[in-house]
């Protein structure tokens, strides 16, 4: 769970480094390779030995991560599936490892939500995780975190979508309004499990990225909002 003072981080120091993870996804790899991906996965003990691993990696970085993000698809299992307990429970003590001075960011994906979330889906994630959209300041720079599920497919739970698009307007025209007496970010980084496009802003819709009306639309209200997007590695996007 992360802790930053936000009067604190709203002024930018200088650059700083953070870590962006994605798909620890504990019990997929069993499950992938007995051809059973939309299974729950029934062993997890390798997922867990590399999250050990990936932790130790990262408090012995300098300088410190200022806090390490990990986009997405926490476990295998779905929601109400057999082994999600489990795999949730030894996700969470993998990363008691953490040094306590690198926060962590928890972002939501399908396999956290279910391919169509509901109410009571988003609803266990949050008490298992925290909120599924939040913002936060560090060094000056805004951070938002998106459920992009809601992107995807909110067919199930439309009013969750609608909460999340009012709130981001706000988020993002907040930033950027040149009436506001607080400090405007150095930069603002969007932080969601589903790509808007994995290679090119125009590319054919796909599993693994957003449909081209919602990635247009939100690409127009960042752009919007004064910032331009950058590209990063799919299935884990942050646009600054």
């Amino acid at each position: 769970v992360f802790v930053f003072l936000p009067d604190a981080e709203r002024k930018w120091t200088g650059p700083f480094c953070f870590i962006q993870a994605a798909d620890p996804q504990l019990g997929l790899m069993k499950a992938w390779r007995e051809g059973d991906c939309d299974g729950g996965g029934d062993e997890w003990a390798e997922e867990v030995e590399l999250m050990k691993q990936t932790v130790e990696a990262v408090n012995r970085l300098r300088p410190r991560p200022r806090f390490m993000v990990l986009c997405g698809d926490l476990v295998h299992a779905m929601p109400g599936t057999p082994f999600r307990e489990g795999q949730e429970r030894d996700l969470k003590d993998a990363l008691k490892g953490t040094d306590p001075s690198i926060p962590l960011v928890f972002v939501s994906g399908n396999h956290d939500l279910g391919n169509t979330p509901t109410p009571s889906t988003v609803e266990q994630y949050c008490r298992a995780w925290g909120d599924d959209y939040f913002s936060f300041w560090v060094g000056g720079v805004l951070c938002l975190v998106l459920n992009s599920q809601l992107f995807y497919d909110a067919s199930a739970c439309p009013q969750l979508k609608e909460a999340q698009e009012t709130w981001l307007e706000a988020q993002l025209s907040r930033a950027s309004s040149s009436s506001s007496t607080e400090p405007k970010p150095k930069h603002i980084l969007v932080f969601q499990h589903i790509p808007l496009y994995l290679k090119s802003p125009d590319e054919e819709d796909d599993y693994f990225n957003l449909q081209k009306d919602v990635r247009q639309r939100l690409m127009d209200r960042f752009k919007r909002a004064g910032r331009a997007t950058a590209h990063v590695p799919p299935r884990s996007h942050c646009y600054v």
